[in-house]
């Protein structure tokens, strides 16, 4: 993730390991990332990716040929990245290389995470979905009522990322009024009095970027048809998503439910930019 890898450049600036900071400064036509993007090279690592293929690998042995020199002085080089490197893409691509200092992180912007979500449910579906967007540039609330279902690593076997945070509380349904505004919601809990409880709450607060609901379509019939006796506006009710994840994404896995929910937010996420 871009976070991550500035994280990184704020690490290893506090510990004074030499590293160059290559960054597209400007991109057109087909080109793999957009200007602003970043990648922090040292003589042993390269983190982050301005789109891989021929152009990073030039980039990350132009940036160790400066360390090597010790010529840190910034510079920038540019590829048409058809004639030039090979690649199909058929843009062109400039390239900045600073040396990581005071001065270049503090150009360097914190990204902002694409969305903030509450997931709701720390069994095997919650589970595979909070491995997922471990990945991701996002902010996860994870709630649930059982301490014990968190487990301790993600279902890769590494260690949780602080984006994603567990919370265990009692009153479940009261952590929805902590959501920031356009906020996200999953609600996957193991009882569906306690998804019904969620939900309404999410509903009558109203002002929800995404409300996804596990479950099949009767489930969703029903569940509507508490929500019309209890008085939640139909507008509302039109938004929830349920069953979820992407149409066409087959499997009852919680891994493959995991794939086709985290497309669906992330598809959410681009309707909501664009």
């Amino acid at each position: 993730m871009d976070r991550d890898t500035r994280l990184a450049a704020t690490q290893w600036l506090a510990q004074r390991q030499p590293a160059v900071v290559v960054e597209v400064t400007e991109a057109r036509g087909s080109a793999p990332r957009t200007a602003g993007t970043r990648m922090l090279v040292s003589a042993t690592q390269a983190l982050g990716t301005i789109g891989g293929g021929h152009l990073e690998l030039k980039a990350i042995q132009s940036a160790r040929e400066m360390l090597r020199t010790q010529e840190l002085a910034p510079r920038s080089e540019h590829y048409p990245l058809g004639p030039a490197l090979g690649q199909c893409c058929g843009g062109a691509v400039t390239l900045g290389f600073t040396a990581l200092d005071d001065a270049a992180l503090a150009r360097w912007p914190a990204a902002a995470p694409m969305f903030h979500l509450q997931l709701y449910g720390a069994g095997h579906v919650g589970r595979a979905i909070a491995t997922l967007l471990a990945t991701l540039d996002v902010v996860v609330d994870w709630v649930d009522e059982r301490e014990e279902e968190f487990p301790p690593v993600t279902t890769l076997g590494t260690a949780w990322p602080a984006h994603i945070r567990q919370v265990c509380v009692d009153a479940v349904e009261a952590e929805v009024r902590e959501a920031p505004a356009g906020a996200f919601y999953l609600v996957l809990t193991h009882n569906h009095d306690l998804d019904l409880r969620i939900t309404e709450a999410i509903l009558r607060r109203g002002d929800f970027g995404f409300l996804g609901l596990i479950g099949s379509r009767t489930k969703r019939q029903r569940f509507i048809h508490r929500y019309e006796q209890r008085g939640i506006a139909s507008e509302a009710i039109a938004r929830m998503t349920c069953p979820i994840g992407v149409e066409g994404i087959a499997g009852k896995q919680p891994e493959i439910i995991a794939l086709g929910v985290v497309a669906q937010l992330l598809q959410a996420h681009q309707r909501g930019i664009a």
